[in-house]
């Protein structure tokens, strides 16, 4: 267990549990870290779960871990679940279904401990099968990196420190020490994906490779370290060009037609993943439908639904990804009084504004901004959503124009327009469309004695930034 100090996991007083089948794998752990908690201090707790998949076998295995972590004064936590009747209620393939609740225990079990390690027992077997498993469904460089030696959970790390030790050095180190252990007969069940890889394909496989096993362990820690870059990479990308809408998030499709596809596919993951809501991955035919969507070659408006109420929406240069809207919020707030911040409620924007005793001479930074005489205007200022039938006189026409057709004009995509704020005065004139155009009414000239400021903060970053009105 050097190993452990070298990847800097291993910290004198810590709490870990170790998950315990009672196979040779994890019973080989438990005896080890039962050998380093004698040489240092650190406290180790054992956890079990019995599936009830095999019956009087699994009851036997959960006794063999209970007796043998009491002999090593070890404390032991285990647990009863019935996953059959789960994969019953659910659907899901028994492994999910067994996955899902045992790590669901192991969490709980290290959460009420203090635990901030959760160790697994993993081996190198175990990695070749998985990384030989996946290249047979058309992997990525993701699933050629196999299964991580540490992942990090919220405030729970994982670790599998056998993850380079095989299958056959830890059973010569039970037999060495006497470490007794439990052998599972569905291991030997060949509907079971795995053991046919294991008990057929592996030694098939070695007739043209003797070192095969080390050839696909050398593969996954190749892919990981690209995987690794590819990943941070895609993580710049993802600040770059993604900005939080609602529980999910935008993007400019020129921009992201830019990218390697490479990037292309990690940002459309990435998204999802840090987009609000339960977790939904996508498989590799639907992240491919969302790039075929994103084309030059398809129309200028197009929806793909991915899913657990997950969608991709294009409308125009605009992209949204991330769950699926609910209701757009319609809302109508007064401005009392001078400095107001108004929240909008969209990715955490604010209008806000100022009044000044002093004519402005200097033009608006841009289309965020707005200056008016408060003289001309009728207070207070409100800030609305859109009504039916919301005209505006924009300053440099003659006439009206009706607030849908700016819309249109600026190619504000449909999902947006109901929330987009407008400034309107107590008499219901809209003196000012964010981001679009402003009024003529409250222009401010050298007469001005009082100047009302207001800018949206953040930018939405959605229309052009060119010239102002």
């Amino acid at each position: 267990m050097e190993e452990a100090e070298r990847e800097g996991w291993w910290t004198a007083g810590m709490t870990a549990v170790a998950a315990v089948s009672g196979g040779p794998d994890s019973m080989a752990l438990l005896h080890l870290l039962w050998k380093m908690a004698g040489e240092r201090p650190f406290k180790v707790v054992a956890a079990h779960v019995n599936h009830r998949f095999r019956g009087a076998e699994a009851e036997a295995e959960a006794e063999l871990v209970r007796q043998t972590a009491a002999q090593w004064g070890i404390p032991v936590e285990t647990a009863d679940i019935d996953v059959p009747a789960y994969i019953e209620e659910t659907g899901m393939n028994p492994q999910s279904a067994a996955r899902e609740k045992r790590y669901g225990f192991l969490k709980e079990t290290a959460r009420s401990y203090g635990a901030s390690l959760l160790l697994l027992g993993h081996h190198a077997d175990d990695q070749a099968e998985t990384v030989l498993m996946r290249m047979l469904r058309g992997t990525g460089i993701g699933g050629l990196a196999g299964i991580p030696y540490r992942r990090r959970e919220e405030n729970l790390e994982l670790i599998r420190p056998l993850l380079r030790i095989t299958k056959g050095e830890l059973l010569a180190y039970c037999g060495r020490n006497e470490v007794p252990y439990a052998v599972d007969s569905s291991n030997s069940a060949r509907y079971y994906t795995r053991n046919s890889v294991r008990l057929d394909l592996i030694p098939m496989l070695e007739n043209y490779n003797p070192r095969l096993k080390e050839s696909l362990i050398r593969l996954a820690d190749l892919a990981a370290a690209d995987d690794e870059y590819m990943e941070a990479a895609a993580e710049g990308v993802f600040r770059d060009h993604a900005v939080p809408s609602g529980a999910g998030f935008r993007l400019k499709r020129r921009r992201f037609r830019g990218l390697h596809v490479a990037l292309q596919r990690r940002l459309i993951k990435l998204i999802l993943k840090y987009s609000s809501g339960p977790w939904h991955t996508l498989a590799f035919r639907q992240v491919e439908e969302v790039l075929e969507a994103l084309s030059d070659e398809v129309a200028t408006v197009a929806r793909i639904d991915l899913g657990e109420g997950w969608v991709c929406v294009r409308e125009y240069d605009e992209v949204y990804l991330g769950p699926q809207a609910a209701e757009p919020t319609v809302y109508a707030y007064p401005v009392s009084g001078f400095p107001c911040f108004v929240e909008l409620g969209t990715g955490g924007r604010s209008i806000r504004f100022e009044r000044w005793e002093r004519a402005v001479t200097s033009l608006p930074v841009n289309r965020w901004e707005a200056f008016f005489d408060e003289s001309s205007l009728s207070l207070p200022l409100i800030v609305r959503t859109r009504l039916p039938g919301d005209r505006m006189a924009p300053l440099g026409l003659n006439g009206t124009k009706k607030v849908q057709d700016m819309f249109v004009d600026a190619k504000i995509p449909r999902s947006m327009r109901d929330e987009w704020p407008l400034v309107a005065d107590a008499e219901g004139r809209i003196l000012w469309v964010p981001g679009l155009r402003r009024s003529g009414i409250a222009r401010v000239d050298a007469g001005t004695a009082r100047t009302i400021r207001a800018a949206v903060e953040p930018e939405f970053r959605t229309p052009p930034q060119t010239g102002h009105e």
